[in-house]
């Protein structure tokens, strides 16, 4: 029997392990934390995507759909809180009318069902929305990924699968046959192929195991807010802005939680730790390598604009309310509690443009999934399909 080890113990790499066993391997699973789900997966947004914004053909948007049906099959069938809602995608002006319009095309593309309304509509979903048009996302839905995570857990604990919390990957060499030698700080874990699901520190693990990836993972804040509970009243599930196509990332929105409150955000900031989830999270390790990459200068210099606003937005609740009234022109500054903010591990190429699909990269009885970020939760079974079938 094939013995692969899995490095990271989030939504990924529970979920390739459980595809592994599944094939028939014996799987050990390395995380360096005391629980699962400890970084992105416990620090997201809780959305399963629909698979409305993602170019084509991509595999971003050919996991999505599919990937949103297996993970809310998944969450039902092991007793997993989720709620299929859908979302209103707003446009607010009639500038972005025509964005609005390409998204519908594209949504078309990729199989996702979606319909243009009216404001009328859209009000019948969300009175308190702001728009002059919106597109209507049935298949968007609300879950709880860290659940997921604890009953894929428990799932490999009944199989062969050895679980191992509180256990770093601190170097990693080539060992006997082709295989791989993983040392841990108490023991050397030695199995036939590595897999590597870590995330916020992949490309370290890969660079560890002899491979040069060809993106840097550049961590980036993503800052929340809480409704308080007196005006959670003015969102009934989830609202979002028309993303500019000339930016990143989607921008700020509204989403309603499997427990009736709403979360706002996030917006995107540069962590300036790894694991930075507030503003006092420094590490200078982590400062130095983001300064001495070049990728990172060349993509401020490319949005330098929208690099201040997200600063100037993560600094005043004032103007994160403004960026939440457009949408629900009832939200003032006074309705936001801070919540958690998430960091997410975003890969960044030398010349400064962000890797925006998955990024998977092999080597000999190896596979490095080196970008992940959102919807990969969404798509964690399918990518876990994908993964495995790397692994032969």
């Amino acid at each position: 029997m094939r013995h692969v080890a899995v490095v990271g113990g989030g939504i990924l790499g529970l979920a390739v392990a459980r595809e592994l066993t599944a094939r028939g391997s014996r799987v050990t699973v390395l995380e360096k934390e005391d629980r699962w789900a400890a970084h992105q997966t416990g620090h997201n947004s809780n959305v399963v995507h629909a698979g409305l914004y993602y170019q084509p053909g991509s595999f971003k948007a050919r996991m999505s759909v599919a990937g949103n049906r297996s993970i809310v099959d998944y969450a039902r069938s092991h007793d997993v809180p989720v709620e299929v809602c859908g979302k209103l995608v707003v446009a607010t002006s009639e500038a972005e009318v025509p964005g609005l319009h390409a998204l519908a095309q594209r949504a078309e593309a990729n199989g996702v069902p979606a319909k243009l309304v009216q404001p009328a509509e859209a009000h019948s979903y969300e009175p308190e929305v702001a728009c002059v048009a919106a597109l209507r996302v049935e298949s968007t839905a609300i879950i709880d990924f860290a659940a997921i995570c604890r009953a894929m857990a428990r799932e490999l604990e009944s199989s062969s699968a050895t679980l191992r919390l509180g256990t770093p990957a601190l170097a990693i060499r080539r060992g006997g046959a082709g295989g791989v030698e993983i040392a841990t700080g108490t023991d050397v874990v030695r199995a036939d192929a590595l897999v590597n699901c870590a995330g916020l520190h992949s490309d370290r693990v890969a660079r560890l195991a002899g491979v040069v990836p060809r993106a840097r993972i550049v961590p980036f804040r993503g800052e929340y807010f809480t409704l308080r509970p007196e005006a959670a009243h003015l969102v009934r599930g989830l609202i979002y802005p028309v993303p500019d196509p000339t930016l990143p990332f989607l921008g700020v929105h509204l989403t309603r939680m499997l427990d009736g409150s709403v979360h706002a955000g996030p917006n995107a900031v540069l962590a300036l730790r790894r694991e930075g989830y507030r503003w006092r999270d420094v590490s200078w390790r982590d400062l130095a390598e983001s300064a001495r990459f070049p990728g990172l200068w060349r993509l401020a210099r490319r949005y330098p604009r929208t690099a201040v606003e997200e600063v100037v937005r993560s600094l005043s609740r004032r103007r994160f309310a403004a960026s939440l009234a457009r949408l629900v022109p009832a939200v003032g500054s006074e309705d936001l509690v801070r919540s958690d903010a998430g960091v997410r591990a975003q890969a960044l190429l030398p010349d400064g443009t962000l890797v925006h699909d998955f990024l998977i990269e092999t080597a000999p009885n190896q596979v490095h999934v080196l970008n992940a970020p959102s919807p990969a939760a969404t798509c964690a079974l399918e990518i876990a399909k994908h993964v495995a079938d790397q692994v032969g």
